[in-house]
């Protein structure tokens, strides 16, 4: 059994590997949060170049919602691999997968809905 800790690590490394291989560009920083059996993944610097110039050239609209189409798109596709992820790594099942990016920071989140929270142990205090 792990810790929350563990498990958040192991999500935050995974989800950085996934955006490397899936979308081409890994984020520069990944920050997991288990609360209960809601599990929040908040990526920075997510964007590609050839994205930040899409949205630099284009309408702020237009590039920005055509950004989110194309994140939303790439996202449903791999989502079997995500969920494989975390039912692999948290030990429980996600429901349903929630995602928002945003143009104007480079933040993405993905939030997991799972099934239960999952079984941790306590993390040792030390002396």
């Amino acid at each position: 059994m792990k810790t929350t800790g563990e498990i958040e690590a192991a999500i935050s490394q995974a989800m950085c590997t996934f955006a490397q291989e899936y979308m081409g560009h890994g984020p520069n920083e990944v920050r997991t949060h288990l609360l209960g059996d809601l599990l929040v993944v908040r990526l920075h610097g997510v964007l590609t170049a050839a994205e930040q110039h899409l949205i630099k050239k284009l309408q702020p609209e237009k590039g920005r919602d055509l950004l989110k189409q194309v994140r939303i798109q790439l996202l449903e596709s791999a989502r079997p691999v995500m969920e494989a992820m975390v039912l692999e790594i948290a030990g429980v099942s996600v429901i349903s997968l929630h995602h928002d990016i945003s143009t104007a920071t480079g933040e993405e989140v993905v939030l997991f809905t799972l099934a239960e929270p999952p079984l941790t142990r306590e993390t040792r205090k030390r002396a």
